[in-house]
């Protein structure tokens, strides 16, 4: 392999976050640099730190295009990450490159870095690209090392795959598989919807689920505009917004308002998100959807407030009513299964799982989350390492320590 390796740092399309995020980028990428000086390699950045903006990542598809457009297609090339990222900012300059690619993420708490190249790893397998991965907290560690000069030696790291096999049905009880073959025959049947509120969220090509693969399973999708949301919140009447604010607080769900929109959280907010919540029901009941996702990050940020709670109500099977146009409560005493961020993968799971807890059953709220991080705990009150799952939106108040009366 060639002694100098270039490197991509994919970032956010949000400004605010690149900046914000920038010194722990930074301070990984002088840790990666120092490991491969002493493998006797040289990093380069193959983009420059940009002054006037504070941050050196590639902060949109066209900047990533660019700054491959300017490199030897077969040079070594290590795209590092520390931050939640938007994996289409590199994917097309990575789908073409011809030279051998490795990802990296920071092992933190502090910042998704895991999370933004497992995203990134996920878009690669899905457009048939040959990579690998490494992770470190210290980039001193003799994993790390190993793979890094198995890397640069190979152009391969080879993982400990030892934990995985193979699932055999053939392991599973006989009322467990007749379970399975009822659901299975069911979702063929009468088939499955998902409502997708605009494809894609922040670049995540892995979140797309080609309609050939679904179809086989029985699962279609609607196609929805996060534009006809939008509309149809500003549908929505205030009381039938206040009756859903009436029935958090009923339930024991605290807020803690504020007067200034831009820094609290105001009640002016949470009336809104229940509009939301109402006009989302009221979709996925005019299109027949079994789940619905909203991508929100981009398009209704700039509209409405965090569809976060909105979400979450979706998700749960005790929620409040919510009426259709002519007043009658849409699904009462059932979730309306929300993926988060227009995540496909999510939503498939979210029905499958829905459908297996409502045969054994078992509660049926599930949500999506993020694979953050994991330490030793540090308090010490276990002695055991504590993984960190963490979610943007989408948890059901039922997954919460208290149920509404835990929620806030």
């Amino acid at each position: 392999m060639k002694d100098e390796i270039l490197l991509f740092a994919s970032g956010d399309l949000r400004e605010s976050a690149n900046v914000a995020c920038w010194p722990a980028q930074k301070e990984m990428e002088d840790r990666l640099a120092a490991a491969l000086r002493g493998e006797g390699r040289e990093l380069r950045r193959a983009h420059a730190y940009r002054s006037e903006r504070g941050h050196g990542f590639l902060a949109s598809q066209r900047e990533g295009m660019q700054a491959f457009a300017g490199i030897d297609s077969t040079a070594p090339v290590i795209v590092a990450e520390a931050v939640w990222q938007y994996s289409h900012h590199v994917l097309p300059g990575l789908i073409h490159h011809r030279g051998p690619i490795l990802t990296v993420a920071n092992w933190s708490g502090q910042w998704p870095g895991l999370v933004g190249v497992l995203n990134l790893n996920g878009s690669l397998t899905k457009a048939g690209i040959q990579y690998a991965t490494l992770w470190s907290e210290t980039f001193e560690d003799a994993q790390f090392l190993d793979g890094l000069r198995s890397w640069l030696m190979t152009g391969e790291v080879k993982h400990d795959e030892s934990h995985v096999s193979l699932f055999d049905p053939a392991g599973s009880s006989k009322d467990v598989r007749s379970v399975a073959r009822q659901i299975a025959t069911d979702l063929k049947r009468n088939k499955v919807i998902l409502g997708v509120f605009d494809e894609g969220c922040m670049g995540m090509y892995n979140a797309i689920v080609p309609d050939e693969l679904m179809a086989p399973m029985g699962f279609f999708k609607e196609r929805l505009s996060q534009s006809a949301l939008y509309y149809e919140t500003l549908q929505v009447a205030d009381e039938d917004a206040e009756g859903v604010l009436r029935w958090l607080r009923s339930k024991g769900m605290r807020f803690e308002f504020g007067n200034d929109p831009e820094t609290e959280l105001t009640e002016a907010q949470v009336l809104m998100q229940c509009k939301m919540y109402i006009a989302a029901a009221r979709m996925a009941d005019d299109f027949g959807c079994d789940a619905i996702g909203i991508q929100y990050q981009q398009g209704l940020k700039d509209l409405l407030p965090a569809s976060d709670l909105a979400e979450g109500l979706l998700n749960n099977a005790d929620r409040p009513n919510a009426p259709d146009r002519q007043g009658r409560a849409i699904r009462q005493g059932r979730p309306i299964a929300h993926f988060n961020e227009a995540d496909e993968c999510s939503g498939i799971d979210a029905v499958m799982t829905h459908h297996v807890h409502e045969a054994l059953g078992q509660p049926v709220e599930t949500t999506l989350h993020d694979l953050r991080w994991a330490d030793a705990d540090q308090s010490g009150t276990v002695e055991e390492c504590v993984w960190v799952l963490e979610i943007s939106g989408a948890s059901p108040p039922a997954h919460h320590e208290g149920g509404w009366a835990g929620t806030d």
